[in-house]
């Protein structure tokens, strides 16, 4: 019996990204032969469109927007941390249906950077990567599950 992985859409060709397009990721289908893959994209799974306005971490990483003391806010202001958290809520829990022990994300995302993410604020005059997670990668590592980040 294969592994079960989660992972990214845009990895595996879906066109999900916020510009609407994929990255789609050799590295993923590489590691991926002995697996089956489940794609989700946690930033529609919380009910943004695709495509839709890019996405940024406001003063803090994905972790910070979990522990509430960030939001997730769109290149023109508006705040989405809502969506943001209801899609790596619904992530975690189809993570945990269909008993995958790993999930793959996109890194420099605010939703799935395991490594990166991008971050804006008051304090940054433009948006920048930094170290540290995404919304949906910070709630599934603080559950304990194995993620891992692909470019």
């Amino acid at each position: 019996m294969s592994a079960v992985v989660v992972v990214s859409a845009c990895l595996v060709g879906l066109p999900t990204r916020y510009d609407g397009r994929s990255a789609a990721s050799e590295e993923v289908f590489a590691a991926a032969r002995d697996c089956t893959l489940v794609p989700v994209c946690p930033e529609q799974l919380g009910g943004l469109p695709t495509p839709r306005l890019p996405h940024f971490c406001q003063r803090g990483t994905g972790e910070d927007v979990v522990a509430g003391r960030s939001r997730v806010v769109t290149a023109e202001g508006g705040d989405a941390t809502a969506a943001f958290l209801r899609g790596a809520e619904l992530v975690a829990r189809l993570t945990e249906l269909c008993g995958a022990r790993e999930v793959w994300l996109k890194e420099k995302s605010p939703s799935c950077g395991v490594r990166w993410t991008t971050v804006a604020g008051t304090s940054i005059p433009a948006p920048q990567t930094v170290a540290g997670p995404g919304v949906t990668a910070a709630l599934l590592l603080s559950r304990g599950l194995r993620v891992r980040g692909f470019a």
